[in-house]
């Protein structure tokens, strides 16, 4: 968009003015409720979104954070979502080595408990003969 000084000369749009206009439309968009986006913003100022994100990243983030997807929002949202699962995970592990030593106990019990009932099974049978176990253990 060219402008015509009072000299009769063209300007060229400047980064002040650009900057003004994209923040005017981010004021306009918000204050009529409507959608906000980059590429809302850029058609209401007359740029491209392009000029938007590589020239005018800070109206971008401005942007991004007006609309809830500031990427150091999303970042610190992925961040706590990271850390309460490596909590869980912290969590599982120590109950994990819990049920394996429980399971190891376990299955001790179960070991001996089995010769004890092969032993009455041949006692029973009459195979083995049942001894008195020594006085004083």
């Amino acid at each position: 968009m060219k402008i015509e000084s009072s000299r009769g000369q063209t300007e060229g749009r400047s980064r002040s003015k650009t900057l003004d206009a994209l923040n005017n439309a981010i004021d306009s968009l918000v204050a009529g409720d409507e959608k906000l986006s980059i590429a809302s913003v850029a058609r209401v100022a007359g740029v491209t979104p392009g000029l938007i994100h590589n020239t005018y990243p800070a109206v971008a983030e401005r942007i991004r954070t007006l609309t809830g997807k500031s990427v150091r929002a999303q970042r610190d949202l992925k961040h706590q979502a990271l850390m309460a699962e490596k909590e869980k995970n912290r969590a599982l592990r120590a109950e994990n080595e819990q049920l394996l030593a429980d399971l190891a106990r376990v299955s001790s019990v179960n070991q001996r408990l089995l010769f004890e009932i092969a032993e009455l099974k041949a006692v029973s049978r009459g195979k083995v003969v049942a001894m008195a176990p020594k006085p004083g253990t």
